[in-house]
């Protein structure tokens, strides 16, 4: 990101907070005019499919930004390390701009941590708390980091107030070091519609209800309602009326993802049309992803691809700097890890290593890349 055009954004970020003209971080995709009253149109990742144009209103965003400093105890100062494309990196510069305090922008280029502790170590020498946000992937190189010899990401990050993390399931293993480390790291999850991340921890922020469309205790799709709702999809009417409802009981958002509500704590099993079905069996590959995450300490994406025998064959592909295909050995200790957990079918029966797990948006493995690079890999051999 250049630095005039950040701060042309944060510039119109501001005035459309205050009833100016809506801000778009990237062109437009429809000539839709927003709604009135519509202060940021971003889209969202794509991961369902074409790109859409969600209307934010400067309400929502301002309810969501005063319910996250509600929730961490303080405005703090803000580190963007997240592309202002996207609705996290662009809720970094709004709670910047609500708080009063100095925004602090990592430079151009991939994220790094040696730069991710220079970055820090100018928030860190003040008063005020630090707030930032990240995805999985970028904790994962901090930790792999530290584990190599170059902790200084680390330490910093067990020094500033909150570390907010999402965008993408964390393997616990990852999420456990960091916790290990200090790191005061706050999984949250949202998306587009609902101006970022609603619900911290499993808990949603203030004003934010949470709801599966399931008996008590059994997995449903997860609906969320409250202030931070957006006004709806640009150009996409119909779209827009599949996913926001209106009820006696307020309005809603109908998520893709599954979920369960224990005790009023969110628990997000994984996305709804990720399901795979082997062998006659529904199996959730987040469910497999967390077990694989937890046995192997690695980035993890489970997939489906077309089997005569089977309807779908999972295969967990790892990101692994070594490349190749795992042994033999090791697909038979993930195989009865997970046929332990989750019973047979949901053991893998092939397991491949790449370099890198290819992304979709701020830190969202792209299911569907993964899917072509299992098939290339499959006609190759």
């Amino acid at each position: 990101m250049s630095t005039p055009d950040l701060a042309a954004l944060v510039g119109g970020m501001r005035r459309a907070l205050d009833g100016g003209p809506p801000v778009a971080p990237l062109p437009r995709l429809t000539a839709q005019a927003p709604p009135s009253g519509t202060a940021l149109v971003v889209r969202t990742s794509g991961s369902t499919g074409t790109p859409r144009e969600v209307a934010l209103t400067a309400e929502a965003l301002r309810a969501a930004a005063a319910a996250t400093r509600e929730r961490l105890g303080a405005a703090g100062r803000w580190v963007l390390t997240l592309p202002p494309t996207h609705v996290a990196g662009m809720q970094v510069i709004v709670r910047s701009l609500l708080a009063g305090t100095p925004l602090t922008v990592a430079g151009p280029g991939p994220f790094r941590a040696e730069a991710l502790a220079e970055l820090l170590a100018d928030p860190l020498a003040g008063d005020d708390p630090v707030h930032l946000s990240l995805v999985p992937t970028q904790l994962h190189r901090v930790v792999e980091a530290a584990d190599g010899g170059a902790p200084a990401a680390l330490e910093a990050l067990a020094r500033c107030g909150a570390v907010l993390l999402g965008g993408a399931a964390t393997p616990p293993r990852l999420l456990a070091r960091a916790r290990d480390a200090g790191v005061p790291v706050v999984r949250t999850y949202g998306m587009s519609e609902t101006a970022g991340g609603c619900v911290y921890d499993g808990l949603p922020l203030r004003g934010v209800r949470v709801r599966v469309d399931a008996p008590g205790g059994h997995p449903g799709v997860v609906e969320l309602g409250g202030p931070v709702l957006a006004t709806g999809y640009l150009g996409d009417d119909e779209a827009g009326a599949a996913a926001f409802s209106e009820g006696p009981d307020g309005r809603w958002f109908r998520t893709s993802d599954l979920g369960v509500v224990d005790d009023g704590v969110l628990r997000v099993l994984g996305r709804a049309d990720d399901v795979v079905v082997t062998g006659g069996v529904n199996v959730a590959p987040t469910a497999v992803e967390t077990v694989l995450g937890e046995l192997l300490g690695a980035e993890v994406c489970v997939v489906g691809v077309p089997h005569d025998e089977w309807g779908q064959e999972l295969v967990a592909v790892l990101s692994d700097a070594v490349g190749g295909d795992g042994e033999a050995t090791e697909l038979a200790r993930v195989r009865s890890a997970v046929a332990a957990r989750l019973g047979p079918a949901a053991a893998p029966r092939r397991l491949l290593r790449v370099a890198d797990l290819p992304l979709r948006g701020p830190g969202k493995v792209d299911r569907a890349a993964v899917v072509d690079l299992v098939r290339a890999r499959s006609a190759r051999d």
